[in-house]
């Protein structure tokens, strides 16, 4: 047997699945209170682009545009969530740019306040095309996703960026949990509390209510960050202001990267394997959360002879990744898409199996919840490779605009196909009405791949 093989099968069978531990530096302390008011902030997405989910299928029902078809809400439900990606896919890298040049503050103004005047304008709407306009406003307006990764990346450095970047996916399930709470909670509050919403405007604008508060939300948080904020990009924050800047690591394509002036520097020049794998992974990541989330409140709310449950609408992450590394964490969460996504068909099999929903479909309610968790802690792991891909600070901005602007895309379609799709098998009765399940789990199944092509740890940018 050839001895380099067996040295290799050896090294293969005695390295240790989480790795030894090593010397670190000890982690710089988080500067809370700009942290604070920057998770704060990020609530303002998932708010804005969730709160609509519980109710936009009743929505789509009110407005007629279906004919009384229930097989067809999937389409123009898809439609309408996708918009706002489509959106902000168009022009989040715009922003990004924008805020490597005149700061970050002023483009979170601008995109605070696009959000606060288009959740009014789609509270306000009574027509489809009315409701197409307001959500394509909210996504061309909505850079500040992208900003709040950037300033996340400025406020930390190589010892706790884990700690920094866990809380971007904590804040979107907050958010992603509030959203659609506070949507479906005060959606129609005429029919819920009529001695207070009596009146014909609730009549008539029966969605008003969520879209205002979500508003309000947003107005606040724009008041809290113009006062206490302060600006990380290094040419325009106040002299005394001092953050724990991330530096530039030293990795082959980044050095030659490093020496060019900002000036010109192109897009193109940041496509290199280093940037674009860790792009590719949260792109396919986000195009996958997406069909999935929407598919919830869809397979909830459609009737049961349609293969649904026919219900009425209505700092941990940093001990994960110290302890098995961020590659191991990220695959192992992006594992967990299959059984996610076939507990779907397996529910809506117990269910006619057992005639009613009791505690077997509550038992695969959590389990699916727990499964969910594990998925969503890969984004504060690919956070973290794009975050470290960057070659200099100075094109921070400019490579969370690519990832956003990829996931973006990724978000536009995912809605449209999955609700696409779901309707599509259901109504033509694909694979017993499952081929949406099962196009989605092979679509995991190539994920998993494409997160084996991650560097195997992430780059230390202080060597």
């Amino acid at each position: 047997m050839d001895t380099s093989d067996s040295h290799g099968i050896m090294a293969d069978e005695i390295t240790p699945l989480v790795p030894a531990k090593r010397s670190k530096k000890p982690k710089t302390p988080l500067p809370k209170l700009q942290i604070g008011i920057l998770v704060t902030l990020q609530l303002a997405e998932p708010i804005a682009s969730t709160s609509i989910f519980p109710y936009i299928n009743q929505l789509i029902r009110e407005l007629g545009i279906t004919g009384g078809d229930d097989a067809a809400v999937g389409y123009y439900a898809g439609l309408i969530e996708s918009l706002f990606f489509v959106a902000q896919a168009l022009t989040v890298l715009r922003w990004a740019r924008l805020s490597d040049r005149i700061g970050r503050k002023p483009v979170l103004v601008m995109g605070l306040s696009g959000i606060c005047i288009s959740m009014l304008c789609f509270g306000l709407s009574t027509t489809f095309w009315s409701l197409v306009a307001s959500r394509c406003l909210c996504g061309f307006l909505n850079g500040n996703v992208v900003v709040m990764k950037t300033m996340m990346g400025e406020l930390t450095d190589s010892t706790n960026m884990a700690q920094g970047l866990a809380l971007i996916p904590i804040v979107w399930c907050i958010g992603g949990f509030l959203g659609p709470l506070m949507g479906g909670t005060l959606a129609r509050p005429q029919d819920h509390w009529p001695a207070l919403f009596s009146g014909p405007f609730w009549r008539d604008y029966p969605y008003f209510l969520p879209c205002a508060v979500a508003a309000g939300l947003l107005f606040l948080a724009l008041i809290m960050m113009t006062l206490f904020l302060e600006e990380t990009l290094s040419t325009k924050r106040r002299p005394n202001f001092t953050s724990t800047t991330i530096s530039v690591s030293s990795s082959p394509d980044r050095e030659s990267l490093a020496q060019k002036p900002v000036a010109n520097m192109s897009l193109r020049s940041l496509f290199t394997p280093s940037v674009v794998i860790p792009i590719a992974n949260y792109t396919m990541l986000s195009l996958l959360d997406i069909s999935c989330k929407v598919l919830l409140p869809l397979f909830f709310s459609t009737p049961t002879y349609l293969g649904g449950l026919g219900f009425d609408p209505a700092l941990f992450f940093a001990r994960i990744v110290d302890w098995i590394g961020p590659k191991r964490l990220f695959c192992i969460s992006v594992s967990c898409y299959a059984p996610l996504v076939a507990m779907f068909p397996m529910m809506s099999w117990i269910l006619h199996a057992r005639g009613e929903v009791d505690h077997a479909i509550t038992f695969a309610l959590l389990c699916q919840l727990v499964v969910l968790v594990t998925w969503d802690m890969a984004y504060g792991t690919i956070f973290m490779f794009i975050t470290a891909s960057a070659p200099t600070n100075s094109v921070l901005g400019a490579i969370n605009g690519l990832g956003q602007t990829s996931a973006a895309v990724a978000r536009a379609i995912g809605p449209a196909v999955a609700t696409s799709l779901f309707a599509a098998s259901k109504e033509h009765n694909l694979l017993g009405g499952n081929a949406v399940f099962v196009i989605l789990i092979m679509l995991g199944g190539g994920f998993r791949w494409l997160a084996s092509q991650l560097p195997d740890e992430v780059q230390d940018r202080d060597e």
